[in-house]
């Protein structure tokens, strides 16, 4: 490692007062992304970042932007593909600009609107959205993108695997044109250089890790397991397991029904999908985070949506459809220099995904015997998991009190006879 390599905060060109507030933060030396993005990023430079989950990209761009509206008065804009990041991207931005008067104002769905036009109109420095909220308040007129020198889009794949490109294109063309771009990703795909030749002028790549690398500290395991006794399994390595634990389902359903066998099984566990409410999503990362929860269960909404330090394993109850998700799943454990375990399940048929995953990160996924499993257990009770099932309820009882309202008693059968119970 070079001399270079070993800097501290303080050779990077930042402001004394961040200096400061970085020491009191116990932040000492910069991550590789931070210390290649940071100096690059003050100079005005546009950017792509390319580095693993957990290595500081927040703070690489972060930093930069903190001391640039602090000098040229100027505003900045920072787009994230869901909720939890913005809310995580914030509270991180706060803890270093809210000392130098750094004002913000997050969009994110599952708010109401008026809160956040509130928080507009008391013109904020840095805006954090989301990228579909963000085009809400362009239609509502409620914002706009005139005085936007900076933005940049953390997270960039995820956006685009998830459907925003048409709302980051709508964006981008709104923001001026003499600006700094900033694209941060964990891999790079086809779609990224596209955007990138698009709304950015010669920016300077910089790579920490070749895209679709996985976290050196995390040790990988498999277990070829058959469907039926996946719950058996779970439930055999939540308790052999110590501290919080991680696990990933493939669908909404999936999530809920994990989470309320493992209730059912006497742990601590919540469940983070988009069907929850805004509230819910916070409360749930809040508890998972405090020790309350032990097992949060999740979709891939929170792959890149968790910032947690503790987390000891991730489980792949189901592979993901998507083999980069897996290394952004993963990156929820082994973070600030932690060790951490990820173990997935794969049903027989699904050996072809193990190998895709294993081509990714560039290495071999150690196959285990299956341990000897608990009894399997009665049925947990039935998980309300979907909307549709929600309407169905909802009318039923409707109907129900209804025909008690007029007095008479209820003789039709329930429209959805399968929910009224």
């Amino acid at each position: 490692m070079t001399k270079k390599q070993n800097q501290g905060f303080d050779q990077l060109g930042l402001a004394p007062k961040l200096l400061s507030i970085l020491e009191q933060q116990k932040l000492f030396k910069p991550t590789p992304i931070q210390h290649q993005a940071i100096p690059a990023a003050l100079e005005g430079k546009d950017i792509i970042g390319i580095a693993e989950t957990g290595t500081g990209k927040t703070l690489a761009f972060g930093l930069p932007i903190i001391q640039r509206i602090a000098r040229t008065k100027g505003k900045a804009l920072v787009i994230l593909p869901t909720r939890e990041l913005a809310v995580q991207v914030n509270e991180s931005l706060m803890k270093i600009g809210g000392a130098v008067g750094l004002k913000t104002a997050v969009l994110i769905g599952g708010v109401p609107m008026h809160r956040q036009v509130q928080m507009l109109r008391r013109r904020p420095h840095l805006i954090i959205a989301t990228p579909g909220r963000l085009v809400d308040h362009l239609q509502q007129k409620t914002v706009s993108l005139a005085e936007f020198t900076i933005v940049v889009l953390d997270e960039a794949d995820r956006m685009l695997d998830i459907g925003f490109a048409p709302q980051i294109k709508q964006i981008m063309e709104l923001v001026p044109t003499k600006r700094q771009t900033m694209l941060f990703s964990a891999t790079m795909p086809p779609e990224i250089v596209t955007l990138a030749s698009r709304f950015m002028k010669l920016p300077l790549r910089i790579e920490v890790s070749p895209p679709g690398t996985a976290s050196r500290q995390v040790e990988h395991e498999v277990y070829i397991v058959s469907k039926e006794i996946k719950m058996q399994l779970l439930e055999k390595l939540l308790t052999d397991s110590q501290g919080s634990i991680l696990v990933f389902t493939r669908t909404k359903y999936g999530a809920t029904k994990v989470a309320a066998a493992t209730k059912h099984m006497g742990f601590n566990a919540v469940e983070i999908h988009s069907d929850r409410s805004q509230s819910q999503r916070l409360a749930a990362l809040e508890g998972f985070k405090s020790g309350i929860f032990r097992v949060l269960v999740a979709t891939d909404i929170a792959a890149r949506g968790i910032d947690v330090s503790n987390i000891r394993l991730v489980i792949n109850y189901d592979l993901p459809a998507n083999s980069d998700d897996y290394v952004h799943r993963i990156g929820r454990t082994g973070r600030a220099g932690n060790t951490g375990k990820a173990i997935s399940f794969s049903e027989p048929s699904q050996r072809g995904d193990v190998r895709q995953i294993e081509k990714l990160i560039r290495k071999s996924i150690a196959v285990l015997p299956l341990p000897l499993l608990p009894p399997r257990r009665a049925p947990s009770p039935r998980p309300f998991f979907s909307e549709q099932q929600s309407k169905r309820e909802k009318i039923n009882k409707a109907e129900i009190e209804r025909g008690h309202t007029l007095g008479y008693r209820f003789k039709k059968k329930p429209r959805y006879p399968e929910y009224s119970r």
